[in-house]
């Protein structure tokens, strides 16, 4: 394991007094705190871009401009660090006047060093919440497509999506987004939505698999009140609800047909009936579905309608996996890195060569989802400023584990089975496999599919076949 290097604070000194300066800089050394110096406010203006510095500390008076005109010059360049201002001690009214115009504290001389020492670390704490609060509203922003530009990708395959993306939005046609899943169809989703003419009403997203059939046809379609046993009041559906915006249906192909037949027919007439009434009701929805099935092949078992699959594929999106995006691998482990310091108050700064080699190297068959699940982990694990293999592999090494059916009789999860000499059929063991992991759940079937890994349907539709095996003769 190759030592860790400590990420040392630095800080921006601007003082012309080089005996000062000399004071402030042995001072800040022994705080284990870094001193960029400058004599002059051009000079450290010219460099504040190409350094990483979380406060500055100025004289008010300097040659060329004050302490205060720096501070406005900051910025006017857009850089918004926390300023400390060293004054004379007669004039307290001008310094009072600095944190007014935005300065963040100010000392007066003659100085205390531990004085100036509490206003820089005070400086830095602001520093760090603010860009932690800036983290935090981007991405936010990002998923929920309010700032598409926000989204991380410099790889070919992701620009070449991104860029289709955003030259269909402006259109009202049907978008069938298609990608393994974690790749993040919801978020370009919505952001297709957000650079559209749509962009100023509402975007409703419905997932198709995580929704009972009988409940689905009323969520989208709304119902009449007394249409069916519960329905207390009428019920506006999501495709009304989301009048002039644009209605995401995520997981499309697990959409029973009689569903499909009726989508079909509001895709075709822009009009919806609810459940219970015989009046129809005009509509102006962009519609925008995803899946990560090969609906093709869905359409040739008969699982799909053929004609559906038409009207939604009219503007066909390919989302890339991750691993056809290996360039965009590191800079999104960097954006999750700061995303979960600040939403766990952690300061790690980066990976180490070892943990970038392993970001680089692992399949990520999970997509952008299980990347981001891995290091909100490893930040809660790592114990240094950056963060080491050892907090990767220690997950790595029990998924290993657990996805061995042979474990050491000790393990907490151990499943076995037994035959003579008749091999048993994927079917069978597959079979096996789900009584298990039901039967470790209690008979939850929520908790049973989301171990196994497959919607509440498919598991609905699996458990029902067993039950239909055993009562046949």
């Amino acid at each position: 394991m190759t030592k860790e290097t400590p990420i040392i604070p630095s800080i921006m000194l601007v003082e012309d007094d080089l005996d000062l300066a000399e004071a402030i800089i042995v001072f800040f050394k022994q705080k284990n705190i870094k001193v960029v110096h400058y004599t002059d406010p051009t000079s450290a203006l010219k460099n504040i871009e190409s350094l990483e510095v979380e406060v500055v500390v100025t004289d008010l008076n300097l040659p060329q401009m004050t302490g205060v005109e720096l501070m406005k010059n900051l910025r006017n360049n857009d850089c918004h660090l926390p300023v400390v201002i060293i004054t004379a001690s007669n004039d307290v009214e001008v310094a009072c006047d600095a944190i007014a115009a935005g300065a963040y504290d100010f000392v007066i001389k003659p100085l205390k060093l531990p004085q100036l020492y509490i206003a820089v670390q005070r400086a830095m704490n602001l520093s760090k919440i603010t860009a932690d609060n800036t983290v935090l509203k981007r991405a936010v922003e990002v998923t929920r497509g309010a700032n598409p530009e926000g989204m991380i990708g410099f790889s070919p395959a992701f620009k070449k999506t991104f860029e289709l993306a955003k030259r269909v939005a402006k259109s009202n046609s049907t978008i069938l987004i298609s990608g393994e899943s974690g790749t993040g169809k919801e978020i370009f989703a919505h952001a297709i939505h957000k650079w559209s003419n749509r962009k100023d009403k509402l975007f409703v997203a419905i997932n198709c698999s995580a929704i009972p059939d009988n409940l689905l046809e009323s969520e989208l379609f709304g119902h009449a009140k007394g249409a069916f046993t519960g329905a207390y009041e009428e019920k506006i559906g999501l495709l009304e609800e989301a009048e002039g915006g644009t209605v995401f249906l995520d997981e499309i192909g697990d959409l029973n047909l009689q569903l499909q037949a009726k989508l079909l027919r509001v895709l075709q007439e822009r009009k919806i009936k609810r459940i219970g009434e015989n009046q129809m009701r005009n509509i102006d929805v962009r519609v925008i579905t995803a899946t990560h099935k090969d609906l093709k092949a869905e359409v040739i078992e008969n699982k799909f309608r053929e004609d559906l699959f038409f009207r939604l594929n009219v503007i066909p999106i390919r989302i890339p996996s991750l691993r056809e995006r290996e360039e965009d691998i590191l800079p999104l482990a960097h954006y999750f890195l700061t995303k979960y310091n600040a939403l766990n108050g952690t300061n790690i700064k980066d990976f180490t060569p070892e943990a970038k080699e392993f970001l680089l190297k692992n399949q990520w068959k999970g997509n952008v989802r299980e990347l981001e699940n891995t290091i909100e982990r490893a930040i809660v694990l790592s114990p240094g400023p950056q963060v080491d293999i050892d907090s990767f592999l220690i997950f790595k090494e029990a998924e290993e584990k657990s996805s061995d059916p042979v474990q050491s009789e000790g393990a907490k999860n151990f499943f076995s089975f037994s035959f003579d000499d008749k091999f048993l059929s994927l079917e069978e063991v597959e079979k096996k496999y789900i009584q298990y992991v039901f039967k470790k759940n209690g008979g939850v079937r929520i908790n049973t599919a989301k171990a196994l890994g497959i919607d509440r349907k498919t598991l609905y539709r699996k458990l029902e076949g067993m039950i239909n095996d055993q009562s046949s003769p």
